[in-house]
């Protein structure tokens, strides 16, 4: 497709508007991450985890029709949802100064964890993104990565948003619970054992992932504090 041509910027118009409306749980997960890391690296891990997590788009996209046929591929998304989202509140409770003093906020940790969660919650988004580059390689790569910055500044606010209420990231981790159920539901082994199952019953599901993944964390997050003040 012609740089020049209306279709061009139609296209690459649509790759970044379904991008940037699909990525609002991830900018979730990249601004949880971040969180636990000092100040000055906060900003290193939004940039490389947003830029690592477009290239690793990219390829999905490519191949997402395939991917997705895959049985038992989101059961197993939707546990590494579970334990990132558990280990996200985690990470926070022992975040802040003192996790900073002692080493625990690592970037490399961060950038990780935001790739993993990326790689899982994108599986049913890059099908939309893939449609709107309708086959054209250099066009979707353009896109997306012209959403960068949009996702970037996303996590960035959030970010910030965190930080003066904490309450929020508890929110963002039964997000991610959510999450999970869904993925869980609409697996192809379990479409084709129970066939297509009601969305309410989906939402119930994700609930229940919600609310796993913060009774979990909030568990965990009491037995570690008991033990600090143990010792």
């Amino acid at each position: 497709m012609e740089i020049t041509t209306a279709a061009f910027w139609a296209a690459l118009g649509s790759i970044i508007w379904v991008n940037v409306l699909l990525s609002g749980d991830n900018a979730v997960v990249i601004a949880l991450a971040a969180r636990a890391l000092p100040a000055h690296q906060q900003k290193k891990a939004i940039f490389w985890g947003s830029a690592a997590a477009i290239v690793m788009r990219i390829v999905l996209t490519i191949v997402a029709a395939r991917l997705l046929q895959l049985p038992f591929l989101k059961i197993v998304g939707a546990l590494a949802l579970l334990y990132i989202g558990v280990d996200l509140l985690l990470e926070d409770d022992e975040g802040g100064d003192q996790g900073a003093n002692e080493g625990q906020g690592n970037i490399l940790s961060a950038i990780r964890t935001i790739l993993v969660a990326d790689l899982v919650m994108s599986l049913d988004n890059v099908l939309a993104v893939a449609a709107a580059a309708n086959g054209d390689v250099p066009l979707l790569v353009i896109g997306l990565a012209v959403s960068i910055p949009l996702i970037i500044f996303g996590s960035t606010l959030l970010l910030r948003v965190m930080e003066r209420y904490p309450l929020i990231v508890t929110a963002g981790a039964a997000l991610l619970g959510f999450l999970a159920g869904e993925m869980l539901m609409t697996d192809p082994a379990v479409v084709e054992r129970f066939g297509e199952l009601p969305h309410a019953l989906i939402n119930t599901v994700g609930a229940l992932g919600a609310a796993l993944v913060v009774g979990l964390g909030t568990l965990l997050q009491r037995r570690a504090a008991a033990r600090r003040a143990a010792e």
